[in-house]
Protein backbone atom coordinates (compact mmCIF):
# COMPACT_ATOMS: atom_id res chain seq x y z
CA UNK A 1 0.00 0.00 0.00
CA UNK A 2 1.47 3.45 -0.85
CA UNK A 3 1.92 5.63 1.86
CA UNK A 4 -0.75 8.96 2.26
CA UNK A 5 1.02 12.36 2.37
CA UNK A 6 1.39 12.96 5.90
CA UNK A 7 -0.66 16.48 6.45
CA UNK A 8 1.57 18.19 9.62
CA UNK A 9 -0.62 19.23 12.32
CA UNK A 10 1.00 22.51 13.02
CA UNK A 11 -1.02 24.64 10.62
CA UNK A 12 -2.38 27.89 10.83
CA UNK A 13 -4.45 27.09 14.68
CA UNK A 14 -1.58 26.38 16.76
CA UNK A 15 -4.08 26.27 19.74
CA UNK A 16 -2.73 23.31 21.71
CA UNK A 17 -5.87 21.24 22.16
CA UNK A 18 -6.32 21.56 18.03
CA UNK A 19 -2.75 20.44 17.73
CA UNK A 20 -3.30 17.72 20.09
CA UNK A 21 -6.68 16.34 17.97
CA UNK A 22 -4.53 16.66 14.78
CA UNK A 23 -1.84 14.53 15.95
CA UNK A 24 -4.15 11.73 17.27
CA UNK A 25 -6.43 12.08 14.13
CA UNK A 26 -2.69 11.52 12.05
CA UNK A 27 -2.08 8.54 14.19
CA UNK A 28 -6.02 7.12 14.36
CA UNK A 29 -5.64 7.51 10.17
CA UNK A 30 -2.51 5.84 9.60
CA UNK A 31 -2.96 2.99 11.63
CA UNK A 32 -6.12 2.11 10.12
CA UNK A 33 -4.69 2.47 6.47
CA UNK A 34 -0.90 0.74 7.35
CA UNK A 35 -1.69 -1.40 9.96
CA UNK A 36 -5.63 -2.37 9.37
CA UNK A 37 -6.70 -1.24 13.18
CA UNK A 38 -10.59 -0.61 13.09
CA UNK A 39 -11.45 2.57 14.93
CA UNK A 40 -13.29 1.65 18.28
CA UNK A 41 -16.86 3.17 19.73
CA UNK A 42 -17.73 4.41 23.21
CA UNK A 43 -20.20 1.67 23.83
CA UNK A 44 -18.19 -1.80 23.81
CA UNK A 45 -19.43 -5.48 24.64
CA UNK A 46 -18.07 -6.74 27.63
CA UNK A 47 -14.24 -7.06 29.04
CA UNK A 48 -12.17 -10.35 27.53
CA UNK A 49 -10.75 -10.33 31.35
CA UNK A 50 -10.72 -13.17 32.99
CA UNK A 51 -12.49 -12.73 36.66
CA UNK A 52 -12.32 -14.63 39.34
CA UNK A 53 -9.85 -15.43 41.81
CA UNK A 54 -7.51 -17.94 40.48
CA UNK A 55 -7.21 -15.88 37.13
CA UNK A 56 -6.40 -13.06 39.13
CA UNK A 57 -3.16 -14.60 40.91
CA UNK A 58 -1.93 -16.30 37.29
CA UNK A 59 -2.63 -12.85 35.70
CA UNK A 60 0.90 -10.24 35.15
CA UNK A 61 1.02 -7.38 33.40
CA UNK A 62 4.92 -5.72 31.83
CA UNK A 63 4.98 -1.76 30.99
CA UNK A 64 7.21 -0.58 28.97
CA UNK A 65 8.09 2.91 28.55
CA UNK A 66 10.33 5.48 26.07
CA UNK A 67 12.19 7.33 28.32
CA UNK A 68 12.77 11.03 26.88
CA UNK A 69 9.90 10.27 24.57
CA UNK A 70 9.62 9.92 20.59
CA UNK A 71 7.52 12.26 17.83
CA UNK A 72 5.77 11.43 15.31
CA UNK A 73 7.71 12.34 12.40
CA UNK A 74 10.00 9.53 13.36
CA UNK A 75 7.36 6.79 14.18
CA UNK A 76 3.71 6.54 13.40
CA UNK A 77 3.50 9.17 10.82
CA UNK A 78 4.14 7.52 7.52
CA UNK A 79 7.74 9.22 6.80
CA UNK A 80 8.30 7.46 10.24
CA UNK A 81 7.11 3.76 9.43
CA UNK A 82 10.65 2.65 8.33
CA UNK A 83 11.46 3.17 12.02
CA UNK A 84 9.08 0.91 13.92
CA UNK A 85 8.19 -2.29 11.57
CA UNK A 86 8.13 -4.14 14.44
CA UNK A 87 5.09 -1.85 16.19
CA UNK A 88 3.37 -1.14 13.50
CA UNK A 89 3.11 -4.44 11.58
CA UNK A 90 2.97 -7.29 14.52
CA UNK A 91 2.22 -5.42 17.91
CA UNK A 92 0.09 -2.53 16.83
CA UNK A 93 -2.42 -4.89 14.89
CA UNK A 94 -2.82 -7.29 18.39
CA UNK A 95 -3.34 -4.32 20.38
CA UNK A 96 -5.68 -1.96 21.61
CA UNK A 97 -3.82 1.60 20.07
CA UNK A 98 -4.94 4.54 22.34
CA UNK A 99 -3.62 7.89 19.80
CA UNK A 100 -4.17 10.81 21.99
CA UNK A 101 -2.50 10.52 25.80
CA UNK A 102 -1.55 13.61 27.14
CA UNK A 103 1.22 14.36 29.75
CA UNK A 104 0.43 17.42 31.75
CA UNK A 105 3.09 17.31 33.96
CA UNK A 106 6.85 17.86 33.94
CA UNK A 107 8.35 16.96 30.75
CA UNK A 108 11.56 15.14 32.56
CA UNK A 109 12.56 11.82 32.00
CA UNK A 110 12.84 10.69 35.74
CA UNK A 111 9.81 12.66 37.03
CA UNK A 112 7.36 11.89 34.11
CA UNK A 113 8.62 8.09 34.92
CA UNK A 114 7.49 8.97 38.59
CA UNK A 115 4.23 10.18 37.50
CA UNK A 116 3.53 7.10 35.26
CA UNK A 117 3.98 5.57 38.81
CA UNK A 118 2.18 7.25 40.57
CA UNK A 119 -0.88 7.99 39.14
CA UNK A 120 -0.05 11.86 40.09
CA UNK A 121 2.09 14.57 38.19
CA UNK A 122 4.70 14.04 40.76
CA UNK A 123 6.70 18.07 41.31
CA UNK A 124 10.19 16.44 42.02
CA UNK A 125 13.11 17.64 41.49
CA UNK A 126 14.33 15.86 37.82
CA UNK A 127 17.82 15.29 38.34
CA UNK A 128 17.73 14.21 41.98
CA UNK A 129 18.00 10.78 43.66
CA UNK A 130 14.68 11.08 45.94
CA UNK A 131 12.01 8.67 45.77
CA UNK A 132 8.64 10.05 44.78
CA UNK A 133 6.11 11.83 46.92
CA UNK A 134 3.02 9.98 46.01
CA UNK A 135 2.36 5.98 46.14
CA UNK A 136 3.90 3.54 43.48
CA UNK A 137 2.01 1.30 41.83
CA UNK A 138 4.30 -1.30 43.03
CA UNK A 139 2.93 -0.31 46.51
CA UNK A 140 -0.55 -0.18 46.22
CA UNK A 141 -0.05 -3.97 44.30
CA UNK A 142 1.97 -5.33 46.80
CA UNK A 143 0.27 -4.01 50.17
CA UNK A 144 -3.25 -4.20 48.89
CA UNK A 145 -2.92 -7.89 47.10
CA UNK A 146 0.05 -9.26 49.85
CA UNK A 147 2.14 -9.84 47.11
CA UNK A 148 6.22 -10.72 48.42
CA UNK A 149 8.62 -8.75 46.86
CA UNK A 150 10.06 -10.94 44.10
CA UNK A 151 6.20 -10.53 42.59
CA UNK A 152 6.96 -6.71 41.58
CA UNK A 153 10.27 -5.25 39.68
CA UNK A 154 11.77 -2.24 38.00
CA UNK A 155 14.46 -2.47 35.41
CA UNK A 156 16.19 0.64 34.87
CA UNK A 157 19.24 1.73 32.60
CA UNK A 158 19.76 5.14 34.26
CA UNK A 159 21.06 5.06 37.67
CA UNK A 160 19.39 8.02 38.93
CA UNK A 161 16.38 5.44 38.84
CA UNK A 162 17.32 3.64 41.86
CA UNK A 163 14.86 5.33 44.54
CA UNK A 164 11.63 4.72 41.72
CA UNK A 165 10.48 1.64 43.14
CA UNK A 166 9.07 2.70 46.42
CA UNK A 167 7.46 6.70 47.50
CA UNK A 168 8.66 7.83 51.13
CA UNK A 169 4.60 8.26 51.37
CA UNK A 170 2.80 7.74 54.56
CA UNK A 171 1.52 4.09 55.26
CA UNK A 172 3.32 2.75 52.17
CA UNK A 173 7.27 3.42 51.66
CA UNK A 174 10.26 1.33 52.88
CA UNK A 175 9.32 -2.45 52.58
CA UNK A 176 6.20 -2.08 50.46
CA UNK A 177 8.29 -1.29 46.97
CA UNK A 178 9.50 -3.26 44.31
CA UNK A 179 13.06 -4.48 43.64
CA UNK A 180 15.18 -2.21 41.41
CA UNK A 181 17.73 -3.36 39.09
CA UNK A 182 19.76 -0.57 37.96
CA UNK A 183 22.25 -3.02 35.02
CA UNK A 184 24.66 -0.56 34.89
CA UNK A 185 25.17 -0.76 38.32
CA UNK A 186 25.66 -4.86 37.99
CA UNK A 187 28.07 -3.95 35.10
CA UNK A 188 30.15 -1.98 37.32
CA UNK A 189 30.28 -4.79 40.09
CA UNK A 190 31.03 -7.20 37.82
CA UNK A 191 33.83 -5.61 35.75
CA UNK A 192 35.63 -4.69 39.17
CA UNK A 193 37.28 -1.70 38.12
CA UNK A 194 37.83 -2.33 34.60
CA UNK A 195 34.80 0.04 33.70
CA UNK A 196 36.28 2.12 31.22
CA UNK A 197 35.91 -1.02 28.31
CA UNK A 198 32.11 -0.41 28.72
CA UNK A 199 31.96 3.32 28.60
CA UNK A 200 29.13 2.96 25.94
CA UNK A 201 27.13 1.02 28.26
CA UNK A 202 27.39 3.28 31.29
CA UNK A 203 26.50 7.05 29.79
CA UNK A 204 23.44 7.63 32.38
CA UNK A 205 22.31 11.09 31.47
CA UNK A 206 22.12 12.82 28.01
CA UNK A 207 19.95 15.53 29.20
CA UNK A 208 22.57 17.62 31.12
CA UNK A 209 26.22 17.29 32.18
CA UNK A 210 25.35 18.85 36.01
CA UNK A 211 23.73 15.08 36.85
CA UNK A 212 26.12 12.10 36.64
CA UNK A 213 25.54 10.11 39.25
CA UNK A 214 28.55 7.81 40.98
CA UNK A 215 28.13 4.63 39.30
CA UNK A 216 29.01 2.07 41.48
CA UNK A 217 29.02 -1.73 42.10
CA UNK A 218 29.45 -3.45 45.26
CA UNK A 219 28.62 -6.75 46.59
CA UNK A 220 24.45 -6.73 46.29
CA UNK A 221 24.59 -6.24 42.97
CA UNK A 222 26.26 -9.06 42.85
CA UNK A 223 24.16 -11.08 44.78
CA UNK A 224 21.39 -10.14 42.44
CA UNK A 225 23.36 -10.95 39.44
CA UNK A 226 24.08 -14.51 41.20
CA UNK A 227 21.61 -15.88 43.41
CA UNK A 228 18.73 -13.93 41.58
CA UNK A 229 19.21 -14.07 38.06
CA UNK A 230 20.89 -17.24 38.54
CA UNK A 231 24.04 -15.28 35.77
CA UNK A 232 27.55 -16.19 36.54
CA UNK A 233 29.82 -12.92 36.54
CA UNK A 234 31.99 -14.28 33.11
CA UNK A 235 28.35 -14.74 31.41
CA UNK A 236 26.95 -11.81 32.40
CA UNK A 237 30.37 -9.91 30.82
CA UNK A 238 30.87 -12.04 27.73
CA UNK A 239 27.04 -11.11 26.75
CA UNK A 240 27.93 -7.38 28.02
CA UNK A 241 30.88 -7.32 25.52
CA UNK A 242 28.54 -8.62 22.48
CA UNK A 243 25.96 -5.26 22.57
CA UNK A 244 26.04 -1.91 22.06
CA UNK A 245 23.39 -0.19 24.27
CA UNK A 246 22.10 -0.19 27.96
CA UNK A 247 18.49 -1.08 26.83
CA UNK A 248 19.70 -4.15 25.29
CA UNK A 249 21.79 -5.21 28.52
CA UNK A 250 18.36 -4.06 30.52
CA UNK A 251 16.49 -6.33 28.11
CA UNK A 252 18.53 -9.35 28.44
CA UNK A 253 18.35 -8.81 32.43
CA UNK A 254 14.61 -8.45 32.00
CA UNK A 255 14.45 -11.75 30.27
CA UNK A 256 16.43 -13.39 33.21
CA UNK A 257 14.13 -11.83 35.43
CA UNK A 258 10.88 -13.51 33.55
CA UNK A 259 12.52 -16.81 33.34
CA UNK A 260 13.94 -16.47 37.03
CA UNK A 261 11.67 -15.07 39.00
CA UNK A 262 8.35 -14.98 37.27
CA UNK A 263 7.09 -11.59 38.82
CA UNK A 264 3.42 -10.36 38.37
CA UNK A 265 4.37 -6.86 38.07
CA UNK A 266 7.60 -5.74 35.26
CA UNK A 267 8.22 -2.26 34.53
CA UNK A 268 10.92 -1.52 31.96
CA UNK A 269 12.20 2.05 31.49
CA UNK A 270 13.92 2.34 27.79
CA UNK A 271 16.43 5.39 27.90
CA UNK A 272 18.40 4.37 24.73
CA UNK A 273 15.92 7.23 22.83
CA UNK A 274 17.14 10.25 24.82
CA UNK A 275 20.49 10.05 23.08
CA UNK A 276 18.53 12.87 21.12
CA UNK A 277 19.54 15.18 23.74
CA UNK A 278 23.49 14.98 22.12
CA UNK A 279 22.12 16.42 19.32
CA UNK A 280 22.79 13.49 16.62
CA UNK A 281 19.25 12.74 14.08
CA UNK A 282 21.09 9.53 13.55
CA UNK A 283 21.77 8.12 16.70
CA UNK A 284 18.06 9.15 18.05
CA UNK A 285 16.56 7.20 15.00
CA UNK A 286 18.71 4.41 15.34
CA UNK A 287 17.68 4.14 19.24
CA UNK A 288 13.98 3.92 17.87
CA UNK A 289 14.72 1.59 15.83
CA UNK A 290 16.49 -0.72 18.38
CA UNK A 291 13.42 -0.06 20.71
CA UNK A 292 11.09 -1.27 18.38
CA UNK A 293 12.96 -4.11 18.14
CA UNK A 294 13.38 -4.96 21.54
CA UNK A 295 9.31 -4.52 22.22
CA UNK A 296 9.28 -7.36 19.87
CA UNK A 297 11.60 -9.32 21.35
CA UNK A 298 9.86 -8.84 24.78
CA UNK A 299 6.65 -10.17 23.69
CA UNK A 300 8.32 -12.73 22.16
CA UNK A 301 9.94 -13.64 24.86
CA UNK A 302 6.10 -13.46 26.72
CA UNK A 303 5.01 -16.19 24.77
CA UNK A 304 7.98 -18.33 25.29
CA UNK A 305 7.65 -18.53 29.04
CA UNK A 306 5.28 -20.59 30.49
CA UNK A 307 4.61 -18.22 33.42
CA UNK A 308 3.68 -15.80 31.29
CA UNK A 309 2.17 -17.22 27.85
CA UNK A 310 -1.76 -16.30 27.26
CA UNK A 311 -2.10 -14.53 30.71
CA UNK A 312 0.11 -11.62 30.29
CA UNK A 313 -1.18 -7.76 29.47
CA UNK A 314 2.07 -5.37 27.59
CA UNK A 315 1.56 -1.75 27.92
CA UNK A 316 4.14 -0.07 26.08
CA UNK A 317 3.92 3.98 26.10
CA UNK A 318 6.71 6.87 25.45
CA UNK A 319 6.83 9.35 28.86
CA UNK A 320 6.06 12.34 26.21
CA UNK A 321 7.07 13.68 23.23
CA UNK A 322 9.32 15.80 21.96
CA UNK A 323 9.73 19.15 20.74
CA UNK A 324 7.96 20.39 17.63
CA UNK A 325 10.31 21.21 14.34
CA UNK A 326 8.27 24.58 13.77
CA UNK A 327 8.32 25.54 17.14
CA UNK A 328 10.11 28.60 17.46
CA UNK A 329 10.98 28.21 21.48
CA UNK A 330 12.35 24.28 20.82
CA UNK A 331 15.13 22.53 19.18
CA UNK A 332 12.73 19.98 17.26
CA UNK A 333 13.86 16.66 18.27
CA UNK A 334 16.89 17.26 20.17
CA UNK A 335 14.55 18.25 23.18
CA UNK A 336 11.58 18.69 24.99
CA UNK A 337 11.64 21.82 26.90
CA UNK A 338 8.49 23.79 25.14
CA UNK A 339 5.70 22.22 26.88
CA UNK A 340 3.95 22.39 23.70
CA UNK A 341 1.29 20.18 21.81
CA UNK A 342 3.95 17.60 20.04
CA UNK A 343 5.80 17.37 23.43
CA UNK A 344 2.92 16.56 25.44
CA UNK A 345 0.72 14.26 23.42
CA UNK A 346 1.57 10.56 22.59
CA UNK A 347 0.09 7.51 22.46
CA UNK A 348 -0.22 4.25 24.47
CA UNK A 349 -0.59 0.19 23.24
CA UNK A 350 -1.73 -2.54 25.46
CA UNK A 351 -1.58 -6.09 24.08
CA UNK A 352 -2.34 -9.42 25.23
CA UNK A 353 -4.60 -10.85 27.83
CA UNK A 354 -7.88 -9.47 28.35
CA UNK A 355 -7.25 -6.74 25.48
CA UNK A 356 -8.82 -6.07 22.06
CA UNK A 357 -7.45 -7.06 18.82
CA UNK A 358 -6.70 -4.41 16.32
CA UNK A 359 -8.87 -1.54 17.92
CA UNK A 360 -7.33 2.26 18.06
CA UNK A 361 -9.56 4.43 20.25
CA UNK A 362 -9.16 8.33 19.76
CA UNK A 363 -10.85 10.10 22.67
CA UNK A 364 -8.57 12.30 24.67
CA UNK A 365 -7.09 10.88 28.26
CA UNK A 366 -3.55 11.07 30.35
CA UNK A 367 -0.62 9.14 31.04
CA UNK A 368 -1.67 9.05 35.21
CA UNK A 369 -4.44 7.08 33.89
CA UNK A 370 -2.06 4.24 33.48
CA UNK A 371 -2.03 3.50 37.58
CA UNK A 372 -5.70 3.60 37.77
CA UNK A 373 -6.02 0.93 35.20
CA UNK A 374 -3.73 -1.15 36.45
CA UNK A 375 -5.21 -1.44 39.65
CA UNK A 376 -8.38 -2.28 38.03
CA UNK A 377 -6.88 -5.00 36.15
CA UNK A 378 -4.97 -6.58 38.61
CA UNK A 379 -7.02 -6.06 41.77
CA UNK A 380 -6.08 -3.29 43.89
CA UNK A 381 -6.97 -0.03 44.71
CA UNK A 382 -5.08 3.00 44.09
CA UNK A 383 -6.41 5.65 46.61
CA UNK A 384 -4.17 8.20 46.21
CA UNK A 385 -3.86 8.47 42.32
CA UNK A 386 -5.48 11.60 40.84
CA UNK A 387 -5.55 9.43 37.30
CA UNK A 388 -9.15 7.66 35.90
CA UNK A 389 -9.41 3.71 34.92
CA UNK A 390 -9.31 3.30 30.91
CA UNK A 391 -12.31 1.84 30.50
CA UNK A 392 -11.79 0.63 27.11
CA UNK A 393 -9.54 -2.07 29.12
CA UNK A 394 -11.98 -2.72 31.49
Amino acid sequence: MKDREFQSPFGVDNNPREIAWRLGRSRREFLRDVAGLALGGTLLSASPFLRGEAAAKKRKVIVVTFGGGARDQETFAPEGQENIPNMLRELAPQSSFFTRVTNQGILGHYVATASLATGVYETLNNFSAIPPEHPTVFEYFRKDLKRPLSDAWVVAPSNGFNRIGESNARSYGPGLGARVVLPKHLLSAAASGGISDYDHLVRDNYETPLYTPQIGGGEFELQQLEMILKLSVDDFMAHARTISSPDELSMFIVKRLMKQESPSLLWITMHDIDIAHSGAYSLYVDAIRRTDRLCAELWKAVQNEPEYAGNTTLFILPDFGRDADEDAGGNGFQHHRTGDAASRTTWMMALGAGVREGVVFDRPMQSIDLVPSLGAILGFSPAQSQGRPIQELL
